[in-house]
């Protein structure tokens, strides 16, 4: 079973090698289209500003840029900024794995392509790292250099310990955190439990997803009599018999964190589960692209 090391990689160099990924995939694959699955383009003329990478070339305003001599792009009322705000759920249970990454590896290497795409996009990206030992929020920034700080920061903090209890979201807080029709990007593990108080009202006021890393054993127990797992809540090795009682109890225990997990995310597109020996970039991509054919006129 996967123990994490004392030790982590520079989570810099991580994100570094990650973001060339990120830019090739906006580039060629997500083509542009990324911020149209958080809103729709406006079409109503606002002003003239000044073009800036990245802009889309089909809203130059060629008059204005030859009269000042550098390029002008026409802006629309219903284009505004994007505000994408990660809510990181730490909690021993992460600590897991059956392969050679833990659930926790695996969900924060998501979170950081999540940030990443946000300062491709120029978008505003913050989070909340919420823990069994405290919450640390970074407010929502933007540009490359701070987003990438900012990602730095949060894969960087520690894990919680197997003895740590759950971690408290400050949900009344975050009531407020962002503008009103931010992304609210909760990511975590998410057993099955009740949703939070005032969980509609988040609903209501920004665009709510949910993001899970699934260990092959979340999703079933391997074949075989009896094996021994190293169980990151208890921090001990336990012996799993393999019986069909236990078989039994964990399927339905699959079953009640799938119903919660859906009850929490009624739209299938506003929830993502990724395995551990997925690629989460391809995921991420193939989640984004889905978003767009649904928002394509038809």
């Amino acid at each position: 079973m996967v123990v994490e090391p004392t030790t982590s990689p520079n989570p810099l160099a991580v994100l570094r090698q990650l973001e060339w990924r990120v830019r090739h995939a906006v580039e060629n694959v997500l083509s542009g289209e990324y911020r149209s699955t958080f809103r729709g383009r406006g079409m109503e003329f606002d002003q003239v500003v000044k073009y800036e990478f990245g802009d889309d070339v089909r809203d130059i305003d060629w008059n204005v840029t030859a009269r000042l001599g550098e390029p002008y792009r026409k802006k629309f009322v219903e284009e505004r900024e994007v505000t994408v705000l990660l809510v990181f759920e730490d909690s021993p249970s992460l600590r897991f794995g059956s392969g050679a990454q833990s659930k926790r590896e695996a969900l924060l290497e998501l979170a950081g392509l999540v940030m990443l795409l946000g300062a491709v996009n120029r978008d505003r990206v913050g989070f909340v790292h919420a823990a069994p030992g405290g919450n640390l929020l970074r407010e929502p920034v933007r540009g490359r250099g701070a987003i990438l700080h900012a990602a730095a920061t949060l894969l960087a903090r520690p894990a919680p310990g197997p003895a740590d209890g759950p971690a408290e979201i400050p949900w009344r807080f975050l009531a407020r955190a962002a503008p009103k029709h931010s992304v609210l990007l909760w990511l975590g593990d998410f057993p099955p439990r009740a949703e939070p108080e005032g969980w509609p009202v988040l609903q209501q006021r920004y665009q709510t997803m949910g993001f899970r890393v699934d260990d092959p054993w979340d999703r079933a127990l391997p074949p075989g009599e009896s094996f021994a797992a190293y169980d990151p809540t208890a921090g001990r090795l336990v012996t799993i018999e393999g019986s069909a009682a236990e078989r039994a109890a964990h399927a339905e225990w699959h079953a009640r964190r799938e119903a919660a997990w859906q009850a929490l995310f009624p739209d299938r597109l506003s929830r993502l589960a990724v395995g551990t020996a997925q690629n989460r970039l391809e995921a991420l991509v193939r989640f984004f692209q889905a978003r767009m054919l649904r928002r394509a006129p038809r």
